[in-house]
């Protein structure tokens, strides 16, 4: 079987940096000892060899899934015939974004129930998918790999009690021997999913967390895993190196971080416009740690050449012809000699083999950055602090202050102004929003980061909160400190009871940012937090034209 993907680089004067890290990767046989399992290519020291062997499992996931299709095309049909109108994942981080990538791509199939991704504690959203959805007619997901993970352990708490403990209603997806698995069969779920432990999350695209929800959807699992299959054929050490495009693509990330080409500019469209929610993720996760790191930058428009300092990489991921500005922006930076990765992709479909490509490269990328690819150190700070948060509110009822404001508060536009002076040549800057997210909201914080960029000629991210707390926190703490962070919290128009806990969705949710901000400022980081009140569309618009005034 053969890849239909296809890779071109215009690397110009950076060529040079791709080739030496090429021949690094044949002198070193980065891929034979990658298949071979072998830990010392990312870390010599003892205490990371089992944690790296452990984390492995993705590189023969593609297959083992194929194995396992007509066991989830079976559970989609009987999922189907229950009569079931939705079905929600409760996820969070890598159990979530595949999916979220999937239900975003294609569109809900005929015969089959629509998907659902709440990957939010924000109270406005989850009560706006109860209204969208009715919990008894909707069948559940509850995807974990450690099983203990906060986010779906309370959305399972919550919708649980709105089935009125209907346990059929219920599907788990997690590791063997974890609290969700006792859980799951104590509560008698309809089916229980038990995922190979040696995948991490963000690798799981292709395990059960990915084709499950996958194959409830409606979608050809089976070509899908195929594509993948081939692509983790194509990615072999039987293939010569100059034809491995896992390998290719790896040496430009990594080269060229290494060189300050680190702001990787991913440029997805049309109808996989969504992928980089999940690249972000796996390279943010992956290599942002021991200050060092590549700076995924997704969902930012495209501009002229000036508009950009000599630290961006630009990688071009689409399917069909690129729109004719798109194109022409980028033969721009071409010219202006910005190196850009071009990936073409047949169909949709396509992405099971991106998954494996993108996981690879990651893995290689590692490899040329020193460091390990697999763990993510500084992502339990954040749930650790949340945690004292919450019981801290458990004795007293109220969420200790975290950053005291000053008193008299000075005005907004000058936080705003001395924040951004902060700002440096190659430096990012990262709204934090902790809000929730909506066509509005996602086209204010477009317009915020434009303007900064622009301004600034740096490169702008956006995440919601807490999600991004399982994707790019691990890099806003671990990475290189070249992040200027601003954190927007609101207050909630409804809020939430969850069952068993004395703290709502809305108390979840702002300790979640207050722990963030704390392990933010504890790294000693760049960072403000600007709190938008009731009223969200207000007062982001607020921020926009302080930062317009500025």
């Amino acid at each position: 079987m053969t890849v239909r993907l296809e890779q071109s680089e215009s690397l110009g004067r950076h060529r040079t940096l791709f080739d030496e890290a090429m021949q690094c990767a044949e002198r070193e046989r980065f891929v034979s000892r990658i298949w071979d399992k072998d830990a010392t290519l990312w870390k010599s020291a003892e205490a990371y060899q089992k944690l790296i062997r452990n984390a492995l499992g993705w590189l023969a996931v593609a297959q083992w899934s194929s194995e396992r299709i007509e066991e989830m095309e079976t559970f989609a049909r009987e999922v189907c015939e229950a009569g079931f109108t939705h079905l929600m994942l409760l996820g969070m981080g890598g159990s979530s974004l595949c999916p979220e990538v999937l239900r975003r791509t294609f569109s809900q199939r005929e015969g089959f129930p629509e998907l659902l991704v709440l990957d939010t504690t924000d109270p406005d959203t989850i009560s706006g998918y109860q209204s969208q959805a009715d919990p008894k007619r909707t069948a559940f997901i509850v995807s974990s790999k450690s099983g203990t993970t906060i986010e779906p352990l309370t959305f399972y708490k919550y919708f649980y009690q709105q089935t009125g403990n209907a346990g059929e209603n219920f599907t788990a997806i997690t590791d063997p021997g974890t609290l969700m698995e006792r859980t799951a069969r104590e509560a008698n779920f309809r089916r229980v999913f038990l995922n190979p432990a040696d995948i991490g999350g963000r690798y799981s695209a292709l395990s059960y967390f990915g084709m499950v929800p996958a194959a409830l959807m409606g979608l050809d699992v089976r070509q899908m895993l195929r594509r993948a299959v081939a692509a983790m054929e194509a990615c072999s050490a039987s293939v010569p190196t100059k034809e491995n495009q896992g390998l290719r693509l790896g040496c430009v990330l990594g080269a060229l971080a290494r060189a300050g080409r680190d702001k990787l500019t991913l440029v997805t469209g049309g109808e996989i416009s969504s992928l980089g929610l999940w690249i972000e993720q796996l390279i943010a996760e992956s290599t942002g740690k021991e200050g060092r790191g590549i700076i995924p930058v997704a969902g930012e428009l495209l501009g002229p050449p000036e508009n950009y300092s000599h630290d961006r990489l630009f990688v071009v991921v689409h399917t069909g012809t690129l729109d004719s500005e798109t194109n022409s922006r980028l033969e721009a930076l071409e010219s202006a000699g910005h190196p850009v990765v071009r990936r073409w992709l047949s169909d949709p479909l396509d992405l099971g083999a991106e998954f494996f490509t993108w996981e690879f490269a990651t893995a290689v990328a590692g490899a040329l950055l020193e460091i390990n690819p697999f763990d993510q150190p500084n992502v339990q700070e954040s749930k650790d602090n949340t945690n004292r948060l919450l019981e801290a509110f458990k004795q007293s009822g109220a969420l200790p202050e975290v950053h005291k404001p000053s008193s008299p508060a000075p005005p907004l536009d000058q936080i705003v102004s001395d924040h951004l002076a902060l700002v440096r040549p190659g430096d990012y800057i990262a709204l934090l929003a902790y809000i929730q997210e909506t066509a509005e909201h996602d086209e204010l914080l477009q317009a915020i980061r434009m303007r900064l960029g622009k301004r600034f000629h740096v490169a702008t991210t956006t995440g919601y909160g807490p999600r991004f707390l399982h994707s790019t926190g691990q890099l806003h703490k671990g990475g290189p400190d070249s992040g200027v962070f601003i954190q927007l919290t609101c207050d909630a128009k409804t809020d939430l009871a969850i069952p068993g806990e004395p703290y709502t969705f809305g108390v979840l949710r702002q300790a979640q940012a207050l722990g963030d901000f704390s392990s933010l400022e504890s790294h000693g980081r760049r960072v403000i937090r600007i709190h938008l009140g009731r009223e969200v569309g207000a007062g982001l618009k607020k921020l926009r034209e302080t930062i317009e005034g500025t």
